[in-house]
């Protein structure tokens, strides 16, 4: 039992760091399609995390919607919309939004420590060895309907800023 839960310990670690060093990569790459594939390992290793906790179901919307769609439609907006100017590779951070960056950062830092501190956790109660269709639709019908409504919302907003970045791009090489 003890190897057990020490294991499932390494395991959710483990998880925690695909999140934060695909989170790093995102927002470190010097090259936006690398920054894409940094986004797609972080939003991995939360899917990770939602599997490890016991929700398979969020586990797999994770991987089709965020991993699999809007990682997609961000690389294929970057593919048809038009190339940054040599001026505009060139920006470089003030010091007064990097002030400012750096003040949300810890304001949302602080919000999510008092959130995780003050928070009540109870153990998954969602059964985890099932995985046939009857039991998928049912969770979704009862359990998971407001999670998977927001997720097709999420992906509506995705389609459709996908389709005004194709559009910008292509009034941009018309014009």
């Amino acid at each position: 039992m003890f190897a057990y839960k020490c294991i499932a310990e390494a395991l959710f670690v483990f998880f925690i760091a695909v999140t934060f060093t695909g989170g790093y990569f995102a927002v470190r790459a010097k090259y936006i399609m690398h920054a894409v594939m940094g986004l797609a390992v972080s939003l991995l290793g939360i899917a990770g995390l939602y599997f490890h906790l016991g929700s398979p179901f969020l586990a797999m919307m994770q991987v089709l919607i965020y991993v699999g769609a809007v990682c997609i439609i961000i690389a294929f907006g970057i593919m048809v919309g038009p190339k940054p100017q040599a001026d505009e590779e060139k920006r470089v951070l003030g010091k007064r939004n990097a002030l400012l960056a750096g003040a949300a950062c810890l304001l949302g830092f602080g919000l999510l420590t008092v959130t995780v501190v003050q928070a009540t956790w109870v153990p998954a109660t969602v059964k985890t060895g099932d995985m046939t269709v009857r039991f998928l639709g049912e969770s979704l019908l009862n359990q998971f309907c407001l999670s998977f409504e927001l997720i097709s919302v999420i992906l509506l907003t995705a389609i459709i800023g996908a389709l005004i970045i194709a559009n910008i791009g292509k009034e941009e090489a018309e014009s």
